[in-house]
């Protein structure tokens, strides 16, 4: 069995999220077929870092491939490109150790939402379009609050009590640059509808309509968020996937800037 491992960005709005099922289209599911067309193979394992939620993109997903038999990492990432519609595309492709495991070697992961204040015909993809006066300097503050290892139970869809919800922030900033206002969050896994959910209330805050208080009360789990305070899948990306703790994170930016190039 040959392994490889790769790295992709996709533009989530037509997907149903990363992770393949049936009766609706994945990016998981497009890549396993043009893997199988590519190799004319139907052992194909194809898995990735973590999933992303339905209609929401990624500036670098990694997931690891096995195959039976060895192919060329180059010409295997023209070729499978080649076969993919233009909305997902393959970064890099290495052969790497057989025992490499592109979720569970990961030792974090970071996402990126934007939010626009102004409005735009073409970026409605890609942000959260606010027309609400937002008070930024609270919205940093409770970006702040969220560094160290919280229960994010109040912000997240998992029901389950056998999954714990306790989630290590490893960093957290949020900036206005170029009129977009980037929040960032690295952690060390993330949860579902986590990042929405966290984004929606900061929002909140910047509306007035909650206090940096009741904020940190929501992580305390002393108070209970309103549940409708979760931001759409337009604005979120997911980074980059950390597998050293020798990786410094990049100088935050926006994921995709007015004039729609991806930076």
């Amino acid at each position: 069995m040959i392994k490889y491992k790769i790295k992709l960005e996709y533009e989530g709005s037509c997907y149903s999220g990363w992770q393949i099922q049936k009766n609706s289209k994945s990016i998981q599911g497009i890549l396993i077929d043009a893997v199988k067309k590519i190799t004319n193979s139907d052992k194909v394992e194809l898995i990735g870092s973590g999933r992303t939620d339905k209609g929401v993109h990624a500036l670098e997903q990694v997931a690891h491939l096995s195959l039976d038999k060895y192919f060329n990492p180059t010409n295997l990432k023209y070729a499978i490109n080649d076969s993919l519609p233009y909305d997902i595309n393959i970064l890099s492709i290495e052969q790497t150790d057989i025992k490499f495991h592109a979720r569970h070697d990961a030792i974090a992961r970071s996402y990126i939402y934007q939010i626009s204040n102004f409005r735009s015909a073409f970026l409605k993809p890609y942000i959260w379009w606010i027309k609400d006066n937002l008070d930024l300097k609270k919205m940093q503050e409770a970006a702040n609050c969220l560094v160290g290892l919280h229960d994010f139970k109040n912000f997240s869809k998992i029901d389950d009590k056998n999954i714990s919800t306790n989630v290590m922030v490893y960093s957290s900033e949020l900036k206005e640059i170029d009129n977009i206002i980037v929040f960032r969050i690295k952690a060390s896994h993330f949860l579902w509808n986590m990042v929405r959910r966290i984004v929606g209330n900061i929002v909140e805050i910047g509306r007035g309509n909650i206090s940096i208080q009741s904020f940190q009360n929501y992580l305390r789990n002393i108070e209970k968020p309103n549940d409708t305070y979760t931001a759409p899948p337009s604005g979120l990306f997911l980074e980059r996937i950390y597998y050293s703790k020798n990786e410094k994170e990049s100088n935050l930016k926006p994921a995709i800037n007015r004039n729609l190039w991806i930076s």
